[in-house]
């Protein structure tokens, strides 16, 4: 069908992740130690990279919608708390790139019981 104007475009989800990009490069950790700050740079920068192409291949709307809204959320919530990494009393850290397997699907599990709304978008491969 048509386009509706509440359809997040091709380029309104790119420069959401080139947003999350210019956060990450311009980022400084609470704790202003050089190594913090690098690592948290990183970290975001990879955390948007995993998320983003994991959704690439949702063309729903309404889902493409739901992420980016995801997405938008946890920006806020992590330059309100000067903390990138998802709440701590939700779920495990992220190893997303060193887990494989079993063990990732068993946090994965965790993850899913533990977890707000907002954080949907790491399910969807």
């Amino acid at each position: 069908g048509p386009a509706h104007r509440t359809q997040m475009s091709r380029s309104d989800v790119l420069s959401l992740y080139r947003r999350v990009l210019r956060i990450a490069r311009s980022w400084t950790a609470q704790s202003a130690l050089p190594h913090d700050t690098d690592n948290e740079r990183k970290y975001i920068a990879q955390e948007a990279r995993t998320l983003f192409r994991q959704n690439q291949q949702i063309t729903d709307p309404e889902s493409i919608k739901r992420c980016t809204e995801e997405c938008e959320a946890r920006i806020e919530i992590g330059l309100h708390y000067r903390n990138p990494y998802p709440r701590p009393t939700y779920l495990p850290p992220m190893g997303l790139a060193t887990q494989k397997g079993r063990k990732l699907r068993a946090q994965q599990r965790l993850r899913k019981q533990a977890k707000p709304v907002y954080l949907l978008s790491h399910d969807e491969t």
